[in-house]
């Protein structure tokens, strides 16, 4: 069996079984067009439960472990305009694919959503699209923003600094960063070329400018 994914999860514990999850219905329009690129977007956990207000999921309620940045998802990119998405909902992931990846992200739904409404337009076969988004997972080293968080005046571009002392080989400007109105930090996300590579970001997934001020919240 291959090994899971991990997110920053502190002692993961993964179900011994889950239920199978059903067919996932639209939220928008299909749109099969060209793959042009891809962004892997990282949620940071506490914010999202801390908005959400969950506190009986995997992801929140601490009983399988807390949870730094998880993985939302690979997103296929259009070359111009809106991205390709729903191109299809079957197959359906079967439960022990959904568990294997439940460390990378602690959510079957949103595995299978994912899966959907964006990795369909990319493989035929889940298998595949949880596999790609595994390797590019464990190929980052995720920076530690509960760290961050303590310290004064922190910056956008203190944070796009941490990402790059982890990763080297990438740039500032392939490094997006989404946040709230309020500035509170909601997820990193990495823009890919169609082969895969690090590229530079558009301006929509890239961000606020480094001197934006960024405000993380704790809640590991």
């Amino acid at each position: 069996m291959p090994a899971p994914a991990l997110a920053q999860a502190y002692q993961c514990a993964v179900p011994r079984s889950i239920a199978p999850v059903g067919p996932q219905a639209p939220d928008g329009p299909v749109r099969k067009v060209a793959v042009a690129g891809y962004t892997l977007a990282a949620s940071w956990s506490p914010d999202y439960c801390k908005m959400s207000g969950e506190t009986d999921s995997m992801q929140c309620s601490r009983r399988n472990g807390r949870f730094g940045f998880v993985l939302h998802g690979l997103w296929p990119e259009a070359g111009k305009g809106p991205a390709p998405q729903w191109c299809a909902t079957r197959p359906l992931p079967s439960p022990d694919l959904l568990r294997r990846h439940l460390c990378m992200t602690p959510s079957a739904r949103l595995l299978a959503h994912e899966w959907a409404k964006h990795g369909s337009c990319m493989t035929k076969r889940p298998e595949t699209y949880f596999k790609v988004s595994a390797i590019l997972w464990r190929s980052i080293r995720w920076p530690d923003a509960d760290r961050l968080s303590r310290e004064d005046d922190l910056t956008v571009g203190d944070l796009r600094r941490a990402f790059l002392a982890g990763n080297p080989d990438w740039t500032a400007d392939q490094v997006g960063v989404d946040v709230s109105r309020g500035g509170w930090l909601r997820a990193i996300e990495l823009c890919y070329g169609k082969d895969f590579m690090p590229r530079a970001c558009d301006r929509r997934q890239w961000g606020p400018a480094d001197s934006a001020p960024l405000k993380i919240w704790r809640g590991l």
